[in-house]
């Protein structure tokens, strides 16, 4: 309860829940004493896979003992998950005093909410300078809190596509402006560019990094993998080829995200044994990213029938979401819910073989769109139709044996699912 005043007092500090400047957080950061110039970071950009690219670094960096702090959004259960510090996800109690420690020296100053927390991070994470902070770019990143350090290790650029359309202006609203906003102002130092979905995106980069002193490294150029046989893969760089077992997650996206995770650590010269990447990529953790859901009270209601949570919820999310359920036989069934600012039609237009499609509202989210104007967006779709949320939107459906349900369109709905499961 404490934490929920705690929370409510720091979203009513701005009128706005975004407000794209650096100059809110760089004033509160100097009465701070400038935290975020003494820590280690590797910083992740991009629209699709940069938490599951820092889940796989995080778990590689485990595994050989090294300590990280690590700084994501948004969460999908509980605040707490944003931060991580020393290895481990902090608790109620820390994080309240963490944020009434921000907030005194803040002294009411307009900030906003994701700007207070990044804040926070910072404060925080400078008291472990040798750890590695792991620090994932909320929107875009030319004007995110999180773009205030002068140094980092290295940046990141996992996919860009589509998304956010909303905060620029209509006539940019494209690839090009929101790959210039992602990556026009990464620090000079190591700069380690994931698998894109076009030849033109990764061209863009390109020209956008251009004049970046960094290191580059390119997915299928300097670094790639390849698919073995008996629950292996293959991962070849300078520095040599790898073996390793497959990931205890779903998707071949996954084995893009941890290709890139290992470049990123190889590249660092961070000592890294092979044993702990091989070890590490076995223990890496997905939550609400293409998940199979295998008990709880949720489950039970569909029986032995397959479930998925995902939280894809643009073009490329949907894209290789569809590849993945391509490779499953039975018939498809999908809950979606969706935040209002998202490209609807063309999210539900990746999906081939939907035998039913039931749409629901995404309790507690303002910004969300209801399951009864998400409907009518998919009217063109076969067998839609609207229940008020996911209890009856699951009772509804007529599934056969081996027929599979998929809850997705929202990290916020994916979420609700996993607090009712």
């Amino acid at each position: 309860m404490k934490l929920q005043k705690t929370l409510s007092h720091l979203q009513r500090l701005h009128p706005k829940e975004i407000d794209l400047s650096l100059d809110r957080i760089k004033t509160l950061c100097e009465k701070l004493g400038n935290p975020q110039d003494k820590i280690k970071a590797i910083s992740v950009v991009g629209t699709n896979g940069k938490q599951s690219t820092i889940n796989a670094i995080f778990s590689i960096l485990k595994e050989a003992k090294i300590k990280c702090n690590v700084y994501t959004s948004p969460h999908i259960q509980k605040i707490n998950e944003r931060f991580v510090f020393n290895n481990n996800t902090i608790n109620d109690d820390e994080l309240i005093d963490l944020f009434e420690r921000i907030e005194k020296i803040n002294n009411q100053s307009p900030i906003t909410f994701f700007e207070a927390l990044t804040a926070c991070f910072f404060y925080k994470a400078a008291q472990y300078p040798e750890n590695i902070n792991l620090i994932e770019a909320g929107l875009f990143h030319r004007f995110d809190a999180t773009n205030i350090l002068k140094k980092n290790l290295a940046s990141v650029v996992c996919s860009i596509s589509k998304d956010h359309l909303d905060w620029l202006p209509k006539n940019q609203q494209t690839v090009e402006k929101i790959i210039f906003e992602k990556t026009s102002t990464l620090l000079n130092s190591n700069i380690i560019v994931s698998k894109q979905n076009s030849e033109n995106t990764i061209k863009n980069i390109k020209k956008t990094i251009n004049k970046n002193v960094s290191n580059k490294l390119f997915f299928n150029e300097d670094y790639s993998y390849s698919n073995g046989e008996n629950g292996f893969f293959y991962y070849e760089d300078k520095f040599g080829g790898l073996k390793l077992p497959l990931p205890h997650i779903l998707g071949q996206f996954q084995l893009e995200n941890i290709s890139t995770a290992i470049a990123t650590i190889r590249q660092l010269n961070l000592e890294i044994k092979d044993a702990d990447i091989k070890n590490g990529i076995t223990k890496i953790k997905s939550v609400g990213r293409l998940q199979e859901i295998k008990s709880g009270k949720i489950k039970d209601l569909i029986k032995n029938n397959k479930l998925f949570l995902d939280g894809s919820h643009n073009e490329d999310g949907a894209r290789v979401l569809n590849e993945f359920l391509q490779t499953l036989d039975g018939n498809k069934h999908f809950i979606i819910g969706m935040m209002s600012n998202k490209d609807h039609e063309k999210y539900i237009g990746y999906f081939k073989n939907i035998s039913s499609l039931t749409t629901v509202d995404i309790p507690n989210q303002q910004n969300a769109i209801s399951g009864k104007k998400l409907k009518e967006k998919f009217r063109n779709v076969l067998n839609v139709k609207y229940e008020e949320n996911i209890d009856k939107a699951i009772k509804s459906l007529s599934l056969e044996e081996n027929d599979i349900l998929i809850i997705t369109g929202s990290l916020y709905l994916v979420g609700e699912i996993l607090n009712l499961n």
